[in-house]
């Protein structure tokens, strides 16, 4: 309960079905439908209703992935989208689906040069009017944006404000908004929980935060974490969901007639819980393509509680693959772009598209020892992180310890004999070079791993992504497998 600022009889009822990071994931989406359907009929019609997303729905280059996470947005109703990183994975390609989004974009940080199809279709801000109530609804993406996307062009078809001038951006939107009289304002963002808490104490005007990006899950409403005031006293409500669609949000409010909030619930729910909804699931089967057995598993691991920062059985199968395919000496697979998990029976197409939804193809890089204990470090540092980014690396060949304040305690390398290498550590080898089997992605050194950006050195780039690496090994091998720890990455006190 917020202490009203102003006595108002008759209070705006308002309830906000929110959205944030489902980066492709179409199963998750399925749910989220079956959610948002119960949501509609669970409110009143007095009650204002609004749905809206905080970007990073679509996810990657493959448009039929994209395609779907239009189609579920289209369907939930969801009125308006920030424009996480994701959204511009698909640089000029995204002309393909932009006809077919009947939900708005929005950033207000953003710059685009006319050629880019996204400068007709991102939009700052926007009035919406429900049951007589007007609210003002900005938007903004990432300002890391550029340390998010693989492609060079980016940079030169966008530009992104820094966290500063983005503060000056949302602000000059919000007093738009007030010199028309409107004092019900919402912004859609993402660019994180941490900036998202500047935000509201800097500003004055905004209501309420919807965010993503850092992949927070904010269950609730807590003072001086997720409820801060403004400059001028009033209280800024942030919300966020987590990431993966494993949970959406229902932000409930009520406000006073000069636009104060006076009562405020935060309810976030797993999506798990939720049928996965027929009729959407028929549409996305037309567009992803019918799902197709690829083998079988025997056995598997629970799902993990935090998948960052936990040693991973189910991203160890998988890099398994990847070393198996590409004959390297070690693979590495980051925790980031492992999204789902095995469940025992039968494997489909589908569910491995899940487990990492990226399509970022494969590669073989020259990497000497102290690259790469330099990068399982700061992998490592992820165990003390607020948000526990970039998330460990997850190996095959490999074998290390990590303890739970952050330090790499040490690391041994399996050679293709099976015979174990010392790796010291506090003193690697610069002279000792690997054939490391790596993705695109961390090989142009995105995510803050500039000690593996060697692209420009592999020795093979390939046409496939790791999902290839699986299947292939069904097709090599048919026995089901068993999903379970091996204790390749261990944490220790």
């Amino acid at each position: 309960m917020i202490t009203p600022v102003n006595s108002n009889l008759q209070p705006i009822k308002t309830s906000i079905f929110y959205i944030n990071d489902y980066h492709g994931k179409s199963i998750n989406m399925e749910r989220t439908v079956t959610a948002s359907n119960g949501f509609d009929n669970s409110r009143k019609q007095s009650v204002d209703k609004l749905k809206l997303s905080s970007g990073d729905i679509m996810l990657g280059e493959v448009e039929p992935t994209n395609m779907v996470a239009v189609k579920a947005q289209n369907i939930m109703g969801i009125s308006a989208s920030a424009v996480g990183n994701h959204e511009y994975d698909m640089a000029e390609k995204v002309q393909d689906v932009i006809p077919d989004m009947k939900y708005r974009l929005l950033a207000c940080n953003v710059h685009v040069s006319p050629e880019n199809p996204y400068s007709k279709k991102i939009e700052k801000s926007y009035v919406q009017d429900i049951n007589g109530h007007k609210y003002g609804i900005i938007g903004t993406s990432p300002t890391d944006l550029f340390s998010r996307v693989k492609y060079g062009k980016i940079f030169q078809q966008f530009k992104i404000d820094d966290i500063g001038q983005t503060i000056k951006d949302i602000q000059t939107e919000v007093d738009k908004f007030r010199q028309q009289g409107i004092d019900k304002i919402i912004l859609l963002s993402h660019t994180g929980f941490g900036y998202d808490q500047r935000i509201a104490q800097e500003t004055d005007g905004i209501d309420v935060i919807l965010g993503g990006h850092s992949h927070n899950l904010l269950k609730s409403v807590e003072p001086e974490y997720n409820m801060f005031k403004s400059k001028s006293g009033d209280y800024v409500v942030i919300t966020q969901a987590g990431r993966d669609g494993k949970n959406f949000g229902i932000l409930d409010l009520e406000f006073d007639n000069s636009g104060h909030i006076t009562k405020v619930k935060n309810s976030v729910t797993g999506t798990r819980g939720f049928k996965r909804n027929a009729p959407v699931r028929y549409i996305f089967d037309q567009i992803l393509g019918k799902p197709v057995v690829v083998g079988q598993v025997a056995s598997a691991a629970p799902p993990l509680n935090n998948d960052l920062i936990e040693p991973n059985p189910h991203a160890n199968f998988v890099v398994d693959c990847i070393k198996e395919e590409l004959g390297c000496d070690i693979a590495l697979l980051s925790a980031a772009n492992v999204r789902g998990y095995f469940e025992s029976g039968n494997l489909d197409s589908q569910v491995l598209d899940e487990i990492s939804p990226f399509r970022n193809r494969l590669c073989i890089v020259p990497c000497n020892e102290k690259d790469l204990v330099d990068a399982i470090k700061r992998g490592c540092s992820s165990m003390i992180k607020s948000n526990n980014k970039p998330g460990l690396f997850h190996p095959s060949g490999l074998k290390y310890a990590v303890s739970r304040s952050g330090e790499l305690k040490d690391m041994t390398y399996i050679d293709k004999s099976g015979v174990e290498h010392k790796i010291n550590v506090q003193n690697p080898d610069p002279n000792k070079i690997y054939r490391l089997g790596i993705n695109d992605y961390c090989a142009q050194g995105n995510d803050g791993f500039s000690m593996l950006n060697k692209y420009d050195k592999a020795e093979k780039i390939f046409d496939f992504d790791l999902i290839k690496c699986v299947e292939d090994h069904f097709k090599r091998d048919k026995t089901p497998v068993t999903i379970k720890d091996d204790g390749r990455v261990k944490v220790v006190d």
